[in-house]
């Protein structure tokens, strides 16, 4: 009778036992399944914010450390609303909109570029320089933004001032129709919609950016700095990723492009011709180019006082990526 009852108490043990192992167990999994951090960036459908389209397709598959989500807005102002407010962890946007939002005191951090160069000045068949504009509309997306800043630089290499043109800022989407259909005689503005008139025929390309600003600096990464500083480990994960995506979208195959298309409508010769137009080779913004940027923008009237290159990019991110 003694020896059953001892049987028994040692099953009982090991069936318990059993049990606070397996929720123990459980409760390490649940805990790791926990520290996977969502990290949630805004963006436009653009061909300049490729490299997170390709980091939403490929990182998400293998990264243990934080899993992206992409929140898509339909203009620059409710973008930056959002991300001036924390509704979202960080945002590709117009560089330009970020250093003014810095400035106005909203702590943000410049950790990338989203690409180099990649803009056009379209212009209607009549226009064969710069002076033809003169009297003429022309289109930009924002004030705040590269394509103005193109627009200043070109109006000014010709002796040119805004007064001479008259400056409208029309939604990227309608500004090839508005080309089309002669209520503009050009415009300056994010791919892949400058590609759009020129594949079909209904516009051409009067400079490219570069031949106005090397190396001209359009859309950037920014993150909130308290995200950065209470993500360290996953903001490094994250833009560890993001360095490996602008690699791939330099590349410019027939994935690059798949994905691509998942993000924004380009039928394939407009894309192509866009790619043709930007670079995603080095996404580490310099010091020289953000003092360009600077310069510009006050010249523009855009900014009184920009933020210091020390107080607005940081690089410690990117530098830390092998």
């Amino acid at each position: 009778m003694y020896k059953k009852v001892l049987i028994l108490v040692v099953i009982i043990v090991m069936v318990f036992s059993g049990c606070s192992n397996s929720a123990k167990t459980s409760g390490d999994a649940s805990n790791q399944q926990s520290e996977v951090k969502t990290i949630k960036i805004a963006y436009l459908p653009i061909t300049h914010a490729l490299p997170l389209y390709i980091e939403n397709e490929l990182a998400n598959i293998d990264s243990k450390n934080f899993k992206l989500e992409l929140v898509k807005f339909g203009s620059w102002p409710e973008l930056a609303e959002a991300l001036n407010a924390g509704k979202v962890d960080g945002a590709s946007m117009l560089i330009e909109l970020a250093v003014k939002a810095k400035e106005k005191g909203i702590d943000l951090k410049a950790v990338a570029l989203g690409h180099r160069d990649g803009n056009v000045v379209v212009v209607s068949e009549d226009i064969n320089s710069a002076a033809d504009l003169k009297g003429k509309s022309f289109a930009i997306p924002s004030k705040l933004s590269t394509h103005n800043l193109l627009l200043h630089i070109m109006l000014k290499n010709s002796g040119l001032s805004y007064s001479d043109v008259n400056i409208v800022e029309l939604p990227p989407p309608e500004m090839p129709a508005a080309l089309s259909e002669g209520r503009i005689s050009g415009y300056c503005v994010a791919e892949p919609f400058g590609a759009q008139s020129v594949a079909a025929g209904k516009g051409k390309t009067l400079f490219e950016s570069h031949e106005l600003w090397e190396g001209s600096l359009c859309c950037g990464l920014v993150l909130r700095n308290d995200f950065i500083q209470n993500n360290q480990a996953v903001a490094e994960a994250f833009i560890k990723e993001y360095v490996n995506a602008g690699l791939k979208a330099e590349q410019k195959d027939e994935e690059v492009k798949s994905i691509t298309s998942k993000y924004l409508k380009a039928e394939s010769k407009v894309l192509d011709l866009s790619l043709q137009w930007i670079s995603y080779e080095n996404l580490r913004l310099e010091e020289e180019e953000y003092n360009a940027l600077a310069k510009y923008m006050v010249e523009a009237e855009l900014s009184e006082n920009p933020p210091k290159y020390s107080d607005f990019v940081d690089n410690s991110l990117i530098d830390r990526v092998k």
